[in-house]
Formats: C-alpha cells, sequence, structure tokens
C-alpha cells in the first residue's frame, strides 16, 4: 500500500487554503485602506435605509436596480443636500465671526474680564501664574495665531485642493458603492453568512447586531445631534449671543460624546452671563440646557442607540470615546459596533462551550 504523496495531503491543502484566504483579504484591506472611509460610510448608509430599499423594491415591481437608485436620490435630496447646505451656512457665520473676532467688534477680553473680576482672589492670583488673567493680551495672541495659520492655509494651497480632489473622488466612491450595496445588500449578506467559517445561525446572528448596532447608532447619534444644535442654536439666538448656527453646529458635533456633550458649550457661556451679573439669562440658559437639552439626550438616546443595541449606557459611552480617538469620526459608529461584536462573539462561544458533550472520565483516567 502506498503512502499518501506529503505535497497533496489534505491536511497540508487545507491549511495552504486557509493561508491564502488569511493573505489575500489582509493584502484587499491594505487597497481598501485609503478608500476606507467612503467603503464605510456606503455600509452604514446602505444598512440605515435598507428598510426603505425593500419597501421601494415592492413600489418597483422587484426591479432592485431602478429601486435602489431611487433610494439614492432620496438620501441625497433628503440627508446628503441639506447637510451641505447646512455646512455652507456654518462655514460662512464662522468667517464672519472670525471677522468680527480680528476687527475688534467682538471683544472676548472684556466680555471674560468681568468674570473673572467675579472670581475669589485665590483663582485670579492662580491665573496670573499661566498669564491667563490679562484677557486683552490672550485676545491679541489668539488673533495672530489665527493670522499665522491662515498665512499657512495659503501657503498650502496646492494640499488644500488635493484634499478637496481626495474628498470628491471619495464623496464619488461612496455613491456608486452604495447603488450596489442598496440593489444587492441582501444577496450579499447571503453570501457572508455562507463564507464565514462559523455556524449558519452565528454568523447570522453577527451580521443581525452588526445591522442593527449600525443603524441604531447612525441614526441614534444623528437625530441626537440634530436636536442638540437646534435647541442650543434657538437658545442662544433668543439670547442675542453672536453665531447661533455656529455654536449649534459645535453643539451638535460634542453630542456624540455621551454624558457631556453639548454642556461643553452652554455651561461657559451661562456662568460668563452668571458672573456679568445677567442672573435671569443664566438662570434661563442653565434650566434650557440641563432640562431640557439635557432631556432630550436622556430620553432619546437610549430609545434610538441603547435599546436597539442591548448595550449598557457606560460600555456606549467607552466604546464611543474610544473609537473617536482611534478612528476619528468614523468611531463614533465603529467604537460601538466593535463593542457589540465583542459581546456577542463570547456569548456565542459560551453557548457553544456549553453545547459540548462532557468528557468521559474513563478517558481521562486514560
Amino acid at each position: 500500500m502506498s503512502s499518501p504523496e506529503p505535497l497533496n495531503s489534505p491536511a497540508l491543502q487545507n491549511k495552504a487554503l486557509i493561508w491564502l484566504v488569511v493573505i489575500v483579504t489582509a493584502l484587499f484591506a491594505v487597497v481598501l485602506l485609503p478608500l476606507s472611509g467612503a467603503v464605510s460610510w456606503a455600509v452604514f448608509i446602505a444598512i440605515v435605509f435598507s428598510s426603505l430599499q425593500e419597501r421601494t423594491v415592492h413600489v418597483c415591481r422587484g426591479r432592485r436596480g431602478w429601486a435602489a437608485f431611487a433610494t439614492l436620490l432620496v438620501i441625497i435630496v433628503s440627508v446628503m443636500l441639506p447637510t451641505a447646505l447646512l455646512a455652507s451656512s456654518v462655514a460662512h457665520e464662522g468667517a464672519a465671526f472670525y471677522q468680527r473676532f480680528k476687527s475688534g467688534d467682538i471683544q472676548l477680553s472684556e466680555y471674560f474680564q468681568r468674570g473673572i473680576d467675579a472670581l475669589p482672589g485665590w483663582v485670579r492670583t492662580a491665573l496670573d501664574r499661566f498669564d491667563l488673567a490679562d484677557l486683552a493680551a490672550l485676545q491679541r495672541k489668539l488673533v495672530d495665531a489665527m493670522g499665522r495659520s491662515s498665512q499657512v492655509l495659503t501657503s498650502q494651497a496646492v494640499t488644500i485642493g488635493r484634499g478637496t480632489l481626495e474628498f470628491a473622488v471619495n464623496f464619488f466612491v461612496m455613491l456608486y458603492l452604495l447603488f450596489f450595496l442598496l440593489r444587492d445588500g441582501k444577496a450579499l449578506t447571503g453570501h457572508m453568512i455562507r463564507m464565514l467559517p462559523l455556524k449558519p445561525e452565528h454568523s447570522k446572528r453577527l451580521l443581525d447586531q452588526f445591522a442593527n448596532v449600525v443603524r441604531a447608532t447612525v441614526k441614534g447619534n444623528f437625530v441626537v445631534a440634530l436636536v442638540h444644535g437646534a435647541l442650543g442654536s434657538l437658545a442662544f439666538w433668543f439670547l442675542g449671543i453672536d453665531g447661533p448656527v455656529l455654536w449649534g453646529a459645535v453643539m451638535a458635533v460634542l453630542s456624540l460624546v455621551p454624558a457631556v456633550g453639548a454642556a461643553l458649550v452652554w455651561g461657559p457661556v451661562a456662568l460668563y452671563l452668571l458672573s456679568t451679573g445677567s442672573i435671569a439669562q443664566a438662570l434661563g440658559l442653565i434650566a434650557w440646557g440641563a432640562l431640557v437639552i439635557g432631556s432630550a439626550d436622556n430620553v432619546l438616546r437610549p430609545i434610538l442607540v441603547g435599546k436597539q443595541t442591548r448595550l449598557p449606557d457606560y460600555l456606549v459611552l467607552v466604546a464611543t470615546l474610544g473609537g473617536l480617538s482611534v478612528f476619528g469620526l468614523n468611531g463614533f459608529v465603529i467604537g460601538p459596533v466593535i463593542a457589540a461584536i465583542f459581546i456577542v462573539a463570547w456569548d456565542i462561544f459560551a453557548q457553544a462551550r456549553q453545547e459540548e458533550p462532557p468528557l468521559d472520565p474513563r478517558k481521562l483516567r486514560r
């Protein structure tokens, strides 16, 4: 009886196939790395609007291509176009605020000097040690720093142009990929369930949890950010504070950080109003921020994020902060997704351990 050839043994072939899959997958990830943001957001948006896509398929009588095209138009008109207009408005107001700050129309030194004068003596002494009490000089330093920054930006116009071109390319890739993900999303999900080296029920559970976390996190954070920004902008407009749209946008961005969020903006403004004698306005802003803006966060975020993801609030906070620090803006979705997959993977592992048959004591004695 001839022995099997070592190079044709099934074990060696299986190991070679596994290594081949790992190597080409790693190389493909390297190829996609420059477009990781575009690919990630195409996947996120496709998951969020998957239910709309399926309803559109029924309207289009099963023609998934036309349904994907219609869904893509809805996304562009209802989400991307308003976001671009809002970003343009924020940029315009930010530029106007900087010009007024540079020309001296906005005297931050005069405003905050009143607040410093109201502080205890030991606090003012500590500020003097760090040269923070002379706010007029501090404002001049800020203006000089901004001027130098603008000169640097002007001198790097080529770099900025290249960044704009990269953004345009990434945006086009995202829209192009989004169309095919909307059209073929269900088929791709079935292929992934068959390809993952897990039991089909485990693969389906992981993918379902991934979709639930992405859908809840994107919708939840987007809605919470819009509500925070709108409420904060409304309060600043009512109080006559310069740049309400700009500060509302800042509060919307900061609301991505759970448990802190917009208070980083309206809190210092309320303290300034309180220290300058505007007691009624300060108390009104504190009440609005704590009761209305804070309640909106406490009510909406568990409903839109925590309830669907089944993640504790503290885990959502840690995962969001960690994701933002590692992955940038994409991290507010990637962080909770990794945390949810981590919990599901360990739960599946524990369940698989319990399903294993107990060892025979007689085999242990051998």
